[in-house]
């Protein structure tokens, strides 16, 4: 591939928080080919996570912005902003980045920033998702993708995966069940959007030009 072909290609720009295992799948899947687009920036709030390492072992750039060095939540978003930016990426991609952002950046990358969440969304938004679901009697669990708003994990949905909870589930195993289908639903939406198919227009998320009901696409798990 010559480097003009290389600078059609879309950019993505990924942040983190952790371990970035939904991190890995997508740069497996740029890796081979699937993913048709560049990953320019690996991007972190916390210093020697896991994330960091898988990102420079496949080759990406990555930085870390410690939000504990600014005075404020604004402050913090500013840089990101003017880092992100600097990279000029088609999408952005939270994929675990443990931070509440403020209306100024969630508006600032309305429409071309994603999120994964643990839940089926409206359901469990927030933290502990998995044991929230089972002390509720949930007899169905699973994760979310969808486009970023400024209301907390409240943006449109584009895909849920949907598994089972079993009566010998615990949160440890449930979250297992439900970290699998987050390594096979966030490279299928990451793909559709860097095709062109996937776009969010108002609140309407649309795939192929159709728009989609507002729970998302259904993925069922295999059992």
């Amino acid at each position: 591939m010559d480097s003009s072909s290389a600078q059609e290609r879309p950019k993505l720009v990924v942040l983190i928080s952790g371990s970035g295992s939904n991190l890995q799948a997508i740069i497996d899947q740029v890796g081979n080919g699937t993913i048709d687009a560049d990953i320019s920036l690996v991007l972190s709030n916390n210093p020697d996570v896991m994330g960091l390492q898988r990102a420079s072992a496949a080759g990406i750039n990555t930085e870390v912005i410690n939000h504990r060095e600014y005075d404020s939540r604004d402050s913090f978003d500013r840089e990101l902003i003017r880092r992100i930016d600097a990279e000029q990426p088609q999408l952005v991609i939270l994929a675990g980045f443990m931070r509440i952002f403020t209306p100024a950046f969630t508006n600032h990358y309305a429409g071309r920033m994603l999120n994964i969440h643990p839940s089926l969304l409206p359901e469990f938004k927030g933290v502990n998702t998995h044991a929230r679901a089972i002390e509720a009697g949930a007899n169905q669990h699973g994760a979310s993708v969808h486009f970023v708003t400024s209301e907390l994990d409240g943006g449109p949905l584009v895909i849920q995966a949907i598994v089972d909870v079993n009566e010998d589930d615990t949160a440890e195993t449930l979250a297992g069940k439900v970290l699998q289908q987050e390594h096979t639903i966030y490279p299928i939406v990451v793909k559709w959007f860097c095709e062109g198919r996937l776009s969010l227009d108002g609140n309407q998320v649309r795939l192929d030009k159709q728009s989609l009901p507002p729970q998302g696409i259904a993925h069922r798990a295999e059992s």
